[in-house]
């Protein structure tokens, strides 16, 4: 599959949100995501904008859900999302309900194994339960506690090969990557690229970034198309 470049909008503001977007899909951004903490600041209304402001555009809904997962679904599925998260950790059946619930509602699955402590297998049961893709991540808590006592900050690079090799469905590696890093990751054969904190995002303040992001987008974009179709 081609290269994918997707933002993550981790803000707490719709109307920012909406700016950022706009410059991102400029710049040649393929996906929007309505980040965690967009949904938790704006929910379903959110989305709704998104998708009004953005109609043919895809969008993911990291809902990180870990229970009732139909119903979260279903309700960012009507709301406009085109993708919607479950993590590995929730209950099987819980990431059954999510499979489920996508394909009746024409959404798909986006599995993420943070925390789970063989993060191999994890991918490799998110595949095996119906997920369309999967999402490998260094959480930001984890990242920054581990750092903080002086230790190496761990990076979903360390696995990534191993996480493309174990399964048979797309790869998206998350969580503290350098630019260079994620840029880099379809050579090894994870085609989906996130972009958002801190490579556009204020990490701390949780705000679009200073400069001129839009130029410095369009660079990244280029860079990341120009490997060309990834084997999946």
């Amino acid at each position: 599959m081609k290269p994918i470049v997707q933002i993550s909008l981790d803000l707490t503001n719709i109307d920012e949100a909406l700016e950022t977007a706009s410059m991102a899909l400029r710049a040649g951004v393929d996906w929007l995501e309505a980040g965690t903490p967009l949904i938790l600041a704006e929910g379903l209304h959110g989305v709704r904008k998104m998708r009004e402001a953005f109609p043919d555009v895809p969008i993911v809904a990291d809902l990180k859900t870990m229970d009732g997962g139909y119903l979260e679904a279903e309700m960012m599925a009507k709301a406009g999302a085109t993708h919607v998260v479950v993590m590995a950790r929730a209950h099987e059946e819980t990431i059954k309900c999510v499979v489920q619930a996508g394909k009746d509602h024409g959404v798909q699955v986006m599995g993420d194994n943070l925390g789970c402590p063989d993060m191999v297998e994890g991918a490799k049961f998110l595949e095996d339960l119906g997920c369309d893709f999967v999402i490998h991540h260094i959480g930001y808590d984890e990242r920054r506690g581990i750092a903080a006592r002086g230790e190496r900050m761990p990076s979903p690079l360390d696995q990534l090969r191993e996480i493309v090799k174990a399964v048979n469905v797309p790869v998206q590696a998350v969580g503290g990557l350098s630019l260079e890093q994620a840029i880099a990751t379809p050579t090894y054969g994870a085609p989906l690229v996130v972009l958002g904190a801190p490579l556009t995002i204020d990490a701390d303040a949780f705000k679009t970034a200073d400069g001129d992001l839009e130029a410095f987008l369009r660079k990244i974009c280029e860079a990341v198309h120009a490997h060309g179709d990834i084997k999946v």
